[in-house]
């Protein structure tokens, strides 16, 4: 008789299942936690990582946020963007384009026709030039982040950790979360880079150091 290999496999799920123990195995996650950088040191790493990544990035104090972000958008001729219900509406104070405001009905083709998008992040990772976006309100959902071309994404240095473990202790783990490394790339057998394949092509991160 032939054994076919999806027989042979599912044979050896059940022989793996029958050596499992009884009792519940304990995972320990007593991950390294705690370590902390100045704020000067974690903006130089977090800037490198990005650019790095082939990220654009702009610092600015807090109260140059609108000013920064309507720059920003004009020079990529966004004139058309969306934004999560929950968005701070005065970061658009200074913005003289058209603003959707996004929500589950918006179908995705609508979402593809925007110049650009405008979010806040929940939480960024330095040493990895990690953004964290968990869905809250001034986030969006996460198609809003995934289908235009452009993503302009603001995070506030207080929300910047030095490494994954210290980023995984401020997000909650039932909250649908996406991480960012950068504009969204990959490559073909020749190791050729192609840029905007499963999300934007032209991530844009704007951060505040006064909050």
């Amino acid at each position: 008789m032939t054994v076919t290999a999806r027989e042979t496999i599912l044979a050896r799920i059940r022989d793996a299942q029958a050596l499992s123990p009884a009792e519940e195995v304990t995972i320990p996650r007593d991950y390294r936690t705690g370590r902390t950088l100045p704020d000067a040191e974690l903006l130089q790493l977090l800037t490198d990582r990005l650019l790095d990544y082939k990220a654009e990035v702009h610092t600015c104090t807090a109260d140059r946020t609108p000013e920064v972000i309507a720059e920003v958008l004009h020079a990529h001729a966004a004139h058309h963007i969306g934004i999560p219900p929950g968005l701070d509406r005065t970061w658009l104070s200074s913005y003289e384009g058209e603003v959707h405001v996004d929500s589950a009905d918006t179908p995705a083709p609508e979402l593809d026709a925007l110049d650009g998008v405008l979010t806040s992040s929940a939480v960024t990772c330095a040493e990895t030039g990690t953004i964290f976006l968990d869905a809250a309100p001034d986030q969006g959902r996460r198609a809003l982040t995934l289908v235009p071309d452009l993503h302009l994404c603001v995070v506030d240095l207080s929300t910047v950790t030095p490494g994954i473990p210290e980023a995984l202790t401020r997000l909650t783990p039932t909250r649908p979360t996406t991480l960012i490394s950068g504009p969204s790339a990959t490559s073909d057998i020749e190791l050729e880079r192609v840029e905007g394949v499963h999300g934007p092509r032209t991530l844009v991160v704007v951060i505040r150091t006064d909050v």
